[in-house]
């Protein structure tokens, strides 16, 4: 039996049009998910801001913890910001702040028993979330209503 030939392998090339449509459609999705987010966040006493921050802490290194240059890089924001999200988030009793033994310079900060019981509390409403909405993340395209005239 003769092999395929490679064009056949690959997926049909997209128009232009369909992929805005996805696109759209996954900007939606996205914006959704995180009004989503953002309002659960508040539901449960925090600024979204401060879950995204609790969020980088827990999981972002596979330590448990996490610089404020690891968190600026997850969060996509200064330094600065971050610091100054962090002192909100230490006074709150969110994350609490230790130097780090090995390097005296870094600031390592991590979850307070009420951090990690407010982000399990939220990781379980997002879990649920996202699994409601992955098969539809790029729904497939559906037949059109005819254009009225």
């Amino acid at each position: 039996m003769p092999s395929p030939k490679k064009s056949s392998l690959r997926p049909a090339a997209r128009s232009g049009a369909e992929t805005i449509e996805d696109l759209a459609h996954f900007r939606y999705a996205l914006r959704k998910f995180l009004r989503f987010s953002e309002s659960r966040a508040r539901e449960c006493g925090i600024t979204p801001q401060q879950h995204q921050l609790m969020l980088g802490v827990a999981g972002f290194t596979g330590r448990g913890s996490a610089t404020i240059s690891e968190l600026a890089e997850f969060l996509q924001e200064k330094n600065h910001s971050v610091v100054g999200l962090v002192e909100r988030a230490v006074r709150g009793g969110l994350v609490r702040r230790a130097g780090d033994p090995a390097d005296r310079r870094l600031v390592v900060i991590s979850l307070t028993p009420r951090g990690r019981a407010t982000l399990s509390r939220l990781s379980r409403l997002h879990r649920d979330e996202v699994q409601r909405i992955r098969s539809g993340f790029l729904p497939r395209r559906r037949e059109r209503p005819a254009a009225r005239g």
